[in-house]
């Protein structure tokens, strides 16, 4: 028989999963995070270490959080390695499908722009700062292709938090991998042409003055524009290689 204390306690355990859940659906916890220690979450919640202990347990039977002996809770993977799954594999394997992911980068990122704009507090037009300025101090060195894929895609997906929409960042982090290589085309392509470099600069800076600027429908726009252009100018070096195999083969006699 259930005592009125222990039905208590399991209501408080509930909130102390829901609270914790709600950074987690917030982006305040991330996967693979490290959760504060016993004493901070108590403080910070307010309940006992008693409530906080059932509370974790609770987000360990979900599948939430994951707890490894001497380290401490962690934030669990919450999907399913998306990379890894058959449908995943079939998009990230069909270079035609890059084009498609332009398709979905220009509607979801224009609308995280404009929420960022709208929503954006100066924390996070702070960490916004923070990743345009990595990508910027990256231009110019000796970084890989990769990592200056990596730190667009950081820029990008700093805004796209700021938007305050949790289903919007965890859509576009379910992506990320597919993204990624959307972000890898685009730099690995058009990063050494100077002309197409110039554009990518400016079209970075606009989308970052308007976003921390407070300007909704300018973000939008810039957001849109910026990958409406990218995926152009990839059509037209795609075009313009076609061509070249072209005229190598009339010249060698195969046409």
């Amino acid at each position: 028989m259930q005592t009125a204390d222990s039905n208590n306690s399991r209501q408080v355990a509930d909130v102390v999963a829901e609270r914790i859940e709600r950074l987690i659906v917030d982006g305040v916890l991330k996967t693979g995070q490290a959760l504060p220690s016993e004493r901070r979450l108590t403080d910070k919640l307010g309940v006992s270490r008693t409530a906080l202990r059932e509370g974790l347990k609770l987000l360990r039977a979900r599948g939430i959080i994951e707890t490894s002996h001497g380290r401490g809770s962690f934030v669990a993977s919450l999907s399913a390695q998306p990379a890894l799954t058959p449908l995943m594999h079939l998009l990230g394997s069909q270079p035609r499908t890059l084009y498609d992911l332009f398709e979905v980068r220009a509607l979801l990122e224009a609308e995280s722009a404009r929420l960022a704009a709208l929503r954006g507090t100066p924390a996070d037009f702070v960490l916004i700062t923070r990743r345009y300025e990595e990508m910027i101090a990256a231009q110019g060195t000796e970084t890989s292709a990769s990592t200056h894929a990596r730190l667009d895609h950081a820029f990008h997906l700093a805004i796209c938090e700021a938007s305050h929409n949790p289903v919007l960042v965890h859509t576009l982090s379910s992506l990320t991998d597919l993204l990624l290589s959307s972000v890898f085309a685009s730099v690995n392509n058009l990063y050494h042409r100077v002309p197409q470099k110039r554009v990518i600069d400016r079209q970075h800076a606009r989308l970052y003055n308007a976003v921390t600027g407070k300007l909704p429908e300018q973000a939008r726009r810039a957001a849109a524009d910026h990958i409406e252009s990218v995926c152009a100018n990839l059509r037209e070096i795609e075009q313009e290689e076609q061509r070249l195999v072209r005229a190598t083969l009339r010249l060698e006699g195969w046409e």
